[in-house]
C-alpha cells in the first residue's frame, strides 16, 4: 500500500532527511499497564511505519537513534531483550527492505554489541549496499561524549609525528 501525501503538505517543502530519537517506548508501555518491553516492540512498529511513509513521500534519508551508550545502564534483562529484539527485527525485515530498495547503514560503536547481532548488522549492510532507495541509518551504541572522545583521539593520532 502506498501512502499518498496529504493534500495540505507541499512536496517541495518536505525535508530530505528525517531523524528520530527512539525515546519513551518503555514509558509508553508502562502508562498502558504493559511491560516496558511491549513499548519497545511498539517502537519497532512505529519506525517501520515511519520508514514506509518516508519512502512513499520521497524523503531520501531516515536516521533512527535506537540505542545510546547510556542505554547500557538499563536493567540487564531489558538490555538483553533490546539486543534480541534488534537482531530479530533485522532478520525478519532485511529481505523486505532489500526488495524495497532500502539501503541500511549503522553508525556508532558496534563492537560492544553481541557478536550474533554484529553479524546480522554486517549481513544487512552488505545485502543492501547497492540499493538506491531511501538511506536508513540506525545509530547504535552512540553518545555525544563518546563521539567527542573519539574525534579528539582521531585528531591526536593525526598530529603525532611519524616514526
Amino acid at each position: 500500500m502506498v501512502h499518498s501525501l496529504p493534500v495540505d503538505l507541499d512536496p517541495q517543502k518536505l525535508p530530505k532527511h528525517i531523524a528520530v530519537i527512539m525515546d519513551g517506548n518503555g514509558r509508553w508501555g508502562k502508562q498502558r499497564g504493559l511491560p516496558r518491553i511491549m513499548g519497545h516492540q511498539k517502537g519497532v512498529d512505529t519506525i517501520r511505519n515511519i520508514l514506509t511513509y518516508c519512502q512513499d513521500w520521497g524523503i531520501n534519508a531516515l536516521t533512527v537513534y535506537a540505542f545510546s551508550t547510556e542505554n547500557w545502564r538499563r536493567p540487564p534483562t531489558e538490555v538483553e531483550f533490546l539486543m534480541a529484539l534488534f537482531e530479530k527485527v533485522l532478520c525478519r525485515e532485511i529481505k523486505i527492505w532489500a526488495q524495497k530498495g532500502i539501503q541500511i547503514r549503522f553508525v556508532g560503536d558496534l563492537t560492544s554489541l553481541p557478536y550474533s547481532l554484529q553479524e546480522e548488522i554486517q549481513k544487512s549492510v552488505v545485502q543492501t549496499e547497492q540499493n538506491t532507495g531511501i538511506q536508513f541509518t540506525v545509530a547504535t551504541n552512540y553518545g555525544g561524549r563518546q563521539e567527542l572522545v573519539q574525534a579528539c583521539q582521531a585528531i591526536a593520532q593525526k598530529l603525532q609525528p611519524e616514526k
